[in-house]
């Protein structure tokens, strides 16, 4: 048996998130286990790295599974299972992965990017990868509020009420607002998140941003961590999951 790694890109839009479900419900997860499937004549388990929500888009997710086919090299999954997969899952690269490699545990950090055009009209093909906002916020004051969030630290206010996770504490290497190409965007680092965490901090940022709210009043609003009052979770269409670390 060999361990082949995948990087994965797909439009999350016609999906119900990344998660194998039960009954017929579309999934990443359950699209590519069928691919799998059809070249192994029979079923195989792909882990992934995150659990993409609902509508969520990944550019770089991974992914792993083990492999009986020893006529394929490790390379040709490539080609192979994109010659099986709708148009909207690609697969971007594959190799062979140490025997004990697994793509979610073995990750050391994911980063999320949530994509806005702000101040501007969107155009047609951009509104189903972000969010139309018809203001321009001021990156200044939601990077002060980016500076609170580094380090390991109790995430509960940002955690969506259907999160089954034993803890809420994570650990954030960064997060920041920036311009680019026309957008702006949320760039978040972390060990893991919690259900909707992403959207929440960055409708959260947003939120208070708009009301002018000082630094030191947010740092007390996340600290005490009620999550009546965090500001709204955004739609998912924004949402990517950019990269993952090993």
């Amino acid at each position: 048996m060999r361990t082949i790694k995948l990087i994965i890109a797909y439009d999350g839009t016609d999906f119900l998130g990344w998660q194998r479900q039960a009954g017929e419900a579309r999934t990443v997860q359950a699209v590519l286990e069928a691919a799998l499937e059809k070249m192994h004549r029979h079923p195989v388990a792909l882990a992934g790295a995150g659990r993409t929500d609902s509508g969520v888009h990944a550019r770089s997710q991974a992914a792993s599974f083990q492999t009986d086919i020893e006529s394929i090299k490790p390379c040709k999954f490539v080609p192979a299972l994109n010659s099986l997969l709708p148009a909207d899952v690609r697969i971007l690269e594959s190799c062979e992965a140490a025997a004990d490699f697994h793509a979610r545990f073995s990750a050391r950090m994911r980063t999320y990017r949530y994509f806005f055009i702000a101040g501007r009209q969107a155009l047609p093909h951009e509104s189903r990868y972000s969010l139309q906002l018809w203001r321009v916020p001021r990156i200044d004051i939601l990077n002060s509020y980016c500076r609170l969030l580094p380090g390991e630290r109790d995430c509960a206010i940002f955690a969506a009420s259907g999160d089954s996770s034993k803890s809420t504490f994570r650990y954030i290497s960064h997060a920041v607002f920036l311009a680019e190409n026309g957008h702006l965007i949320f760039e978040i680092s972390a060990n893991a998140f919690l259900l909707n965490m992403v959207r929440s901090v960055a409708g959260t940022f947003l939120h208070y941003e708009e009301r002018d709210t000082p630094q030191s009043q947010l740092r007390d609003i996340i600290a005490c961590g009620r999550r009546n009052l965090a500001g709204p979770t955004l739609p998912p269409q924004g949402l990517f999951l950019w990269k993952v670390d090993y």
